[in-house]
């Protein structure tokens, strides 16, 4: 897959959120990270790239479809890297010291800590994502991954991500918790 064949992907129908614009507000976010490498840089912006390649919100493996076709596509010296980070966005877990890892997921979740009308947008394009749940179901699991996300101690694992967004994040969260109840 070239560069080409990734942004249509992105842009195919049914992706209301996991589209072209996430991957270019990612690459805004990774933009805005000092102190990276060459090297990292590449790799997480193949990351970036890659991670969310294969989205279907009827299935549960896109994270491993999308790692998998990495695997693939990338560059041989980058490849692995490129494709164990990719695997991390399934849980948004980072080990202590993975440094690339609390990046990546922090950029991935970023927009948790986005302003509230922007945020307002993202759930909603995810509840679009996930019309084929009906609302009773889908009020129930979406409130269950929020409230995951709120109870953890550190909702982005990069430090400076945590000092710009966790405040809004905890908001909004709150916000849409509320809501869905």
């Amino acid at each position: 897959m070239n560069r080409d064949e990734l942004v249509a992907a992105y842009t195919a129908p049914g992706r209301h959120y996991h589209n072209l614009a996430h991957i270019e507000d990612c690459l805004a976010a990774l933009a805005r990270v000092d102190n990276l490498s060459a090297r990292e840089r590449e790799i997480l912006t193949e990351a970036i790239w890659w991670h969310d390649v294969v989205y279907d919100a009827t299935r549960p493996d896109n994270e491993e479809l999308s790692a998998q076709l990495a695997e693939q596509h990338v560059r041989a010296d980058i490849r692995h890297e490129v494709a164990r980070l990719i695997r991390l966005t399934r849980t948004h877990h980072v080990q202590a010291g993975d440094r690339l890892g609390a990046i990546l997921i922090s950029i991935d979740l970023s927009i948790l800590g986005a302003d509230p009308a922007r945020y307002d947008a993202y759930a909603a394009a995810i509840r679009q994502e996930f019309i084929h749940v009906p609302d009773t179901d889908y009020r129930a699991g979406r409130a269950r991954v929020l409230g995951q996300f709120a109870a953890r101690p550190v909702i982005f694992p990069d430090a400076a991500f945590a000092a710009r967004y966790d405040r809004r994040a905890r908001d909004n969260l709150a916000r849409e918790l509320a809501s869905l109840r």
